[in-house]
């Protein structure tokens, strides 16, 4: 299993380096973002929240997502702007 945290703390420096995608399903970073949460973690209904703070918290089963990201699923999300809250233990676009 991943430690997410470290994953990406690892790639911090590529945040939002969207052009660095090779070949994006999507020409947009937070649809290429989802597309491949999607993917990862399957599920139905709804995967955004706004949070007090002006996030946006992408509610999936992070045991789930831990358990089949890579690093390179890792490096593609922060890519399209993806951060890791390890304080509550989510994925959040700020």
């Amino acid at each position: 299993m991943l430690n997410l945290e470290d994953a990406f703390n690892k790639f911090e420096n590529e945040w939002m380096n969207f052009d660095h995608i090779e070949s994006p399903p999507s020409h947009r970073p937070e649809l290429c973002a989802l597309m491949l949460l999607d993917r990862l973690v399957p599920g139905s209904g709804g995967v955004l929240d706004m949070t007090m703070n002006h996030e946006i918290e992408i509610c999936i089963d992070m045991e789930r997502f831990a358990a089949v990201a890579t690093e390179d699923d890792i490096l593609t999300l922060t890519r399209c702007g993806v951060c890791y809250d390890a304080d509550r233990g989510t994925l959040v676009w700020i």
